[in-house]
């Protein structure tokens, strides 16, 4: 049975991007590569100075990986954990006046929620993960 009109119709905005996006793609591609600059010089020298790290003029001293304590990466994690709980709660506090005419559930449920973060607050003290010691 051949496709009808109404069948592919809900595809021809998303293929009219695809093109769209597929010549955009190659013209920026094609100007860059008739309009760019290319680097002149072949020497040895010119390759070894275009690998060389380079900060703000100032050459480098020592080895460019540094070891960072994990206690740092600890507390990103702990901060973006409690960072997006609060952000669960926003529109909570938004709504709650619109949904207290069904009873405490709403209510119950949000203390519960206070509760699960106010034990891991307390366990990650506990545990030391604040210290940077």
């Amino acid at each position: 049975m051949p496709l009808q009109f109404w069948q592919v119709e809900g595809y021809i905005a998303a293929l009219i991007l695809l093109i769209i996006a597929i010549v955009l793609g190659g013209a920026l591609v094609a100007i860059n590569h008739i309009l760019g600059f290319r680097a002149k010089e072949k020497s040895a020298n010119a390759l070894a100075k275009k690998k060389d790290v380079y900060e703000c003029g100032v050459a480098y001293v020592g080895d460019a990986h540094q070891q960072f304590s994990v206690r740092y990466y600890v507390i990103g994690i702990i901060f973006l954990i409690f960072d997006v709980e609060i952000v669960f709660m926003y529109p909570w506090t938004l709504v709650y006046k619109g949904y207290r005419a069904f009873g405490p559930f709403v209510l119950i449920e949000m203390l519960f929620f206070i509760f699960l973060l106010l034990g891991g607050y307390i366990y990650l003290r506990r545990r030391n993960a604040f210290n940077w010691d």
